[in-house]
């Protein structure tokens, strides 16, 4: 390969990258997202400034995706707290779990999305919609909520999809030290919602130490949420470069 071709590949192996270049549009994604109270202590520590939080609230998310440009069928499950940056109200992305390889290593490579190798499933089960995540063979979280017994109004549906997500980029340099560490900014575009339901919902979360979700514990269940939607991820964008402050 000429020197002049290597710069223009996306990733390595050279000869089969790792993923395909985007966009990544995905097609009849499902979510259940659960919205819980948890304790404020616990989100001081782990959010990072320039962030601001917005309340003491974490979005329990899990999503079935089946249909996605150039990444295949895979499920996704992690943890977003809402958080205000400049007054644009949003969520840090703080753990996300999934079982596709060329989705962890793109959303890792090309964008700031925090994805490890999680086990996750969602299904319905008899009259129940259940998001179950494993860490290797371990249960760490369970959620159920009743299958499809309110409307939610699509509007509010949109919203919720349409968020933007903060995230942390931080790659270090050979020699050890920080060479990239930014706040990222990314937003989901083209959102089509083809339903959306509310309903009664629970979520058990289990103490794991690679796997941490316990440690934002549940305290209160304040809503949930099931929506069908298309969508296509948005071009991330720095909106905070930490190596760049005295």
């Amino acid at each position: 390969m000429l020197e002049s071709e290597v710069s223009k590949q996306i990733t390595t192996p050279l000869a089969a990258p790792a993923f395909p270049r985007g966009p990544y549009r995905f097609h009849n994604r499902e979510y259940l997202n659960i919205i819980y109270r948890t304790d404020l202590d616990a989100l001081r520590k782990i959010v990072p400034e320039p962030l601001e939080l917005d309340g003491a609230y974490v979005r329990f998310e899990m999503m079935a995706m089946p249909d996605t440009t150039g990444l295949g069928s895979y499920t996704e499950c992690g943890q977003a707290i809402p958080v205000k940056y400049n007054e644009v109200k949003g969520d840090y992305l703080h753990m996300m779990y999934l079982d596709n390889e060329p989705a962890i290593a793109v959303g890792r490579e090309s964008s700031a999305y925090p994805k490890k190798l999680g086990y996750p499933k969602l299904f319905v089960d008899s009259d129940t919609l259940v998001g179950t995540l494993k860490y290797g063979t371990l249960p760490v979280a369970t959620a159920t909520m009743g299958y499809k017994h309110e409307p939610l109004d699509l509007k509010e549906a949109y919203t919720q999809i349409a968020r933007p997500n903060f995230m942390l980029k931080i790659i270090q340099g050979y020699d050890g030290k920080p060479r990239i560490c930014e706040l990222i900014c990314a937003e989901n575009t083209d959102i089509n919602i083809h339903g959306a339901w509310t309903g009664s919902a629970r979520l058990q979360l289990f103490s794991h130490a690679l796997a941490p979700l316990a440690d934002l514990p549940v305290l209160e269940i304040v809503s949930a949420s099931h929506i069908l939607t298309d969508l296509t991820l948005g071009t991330p964008k720095i909106v905070h470069d930490y190596l760049s402050v005295k």
